[in-house]
């Protein structure tokens, strides 16, 4: 009888569980065309030529779990693509990267010796040399550094430093 019980205990619970789940067809994901738009260090500075607009640079390293973190959730925030599109020419830039980038008439390298891992001199110059994953930087319309802003983000958070920094708090 304790058998019986317990089947039936087990299989109304299953039901439960079953009956409020969502079915993988139906989870919601931000569309395609909605996602920052994501520019290579090149491409933000040829654009700068092109049509002067403050950059934010998400510096970041393939092993950070916070970068990951804010990719999945923050830089997925509809209000947060929606102002940084408008406002900002969005960089990801690893600072563990390979390839050289010229900055203001520089080209800086990577650094095998640097850091443990490693570190590119734009990741050192860009963050004044207090390397930290995740960081942001703020550049305005003649590259010059506006703010460097370490740590993970909450969108809302994000979106009020975007705000402040594009009005020029």
């Amino acid at each position: 009888m304790k058998k019986v019980v317990f089947g039936t205990g087990l299989l109304l619970a299953l039901a439960g569980i079953f009956a409020f789940a969502q079915p993988a067809g139906n989870v919601e994901t931000t569309p395609v065309e909605n996602k920052i738009n994501w520019m290579t260090w090149e491409e933000a500075m040829v654009a700068m030529e092109n049509e002067p607009k403050k950059v934010f640079i998400d510096v970041y390293t393939d092993w950070c779990g916070w970068c990951k973190r804010m990719d999945a959730s923050t830089f997925t925030d509809g209000d947060v693509i929606d102002y940084m599109n408008e406002n900002y020419y969005a960089v990801k830039f690893d600072a563990e990267g390979k390839e050289d980038k010229e900055y203001r008439g520089r080209t800086l390298t990577y650094r095998a010796n640097a850091g443990r891992r490693g570190v590119h001199e734009l990741a050192i110059v860009l963050l004044n040399g207090r390397l930290g994953y995740p960081s942001f930087v703020y550049l305005d319309e003649q590259q010059n550094s506006l703010k460097v802003s370490p740590g993970y983000k909450t969108p809302d958070v994000l979106l009020a430093e975007l705000k402040a920094v594009a009005a020029g708090s």
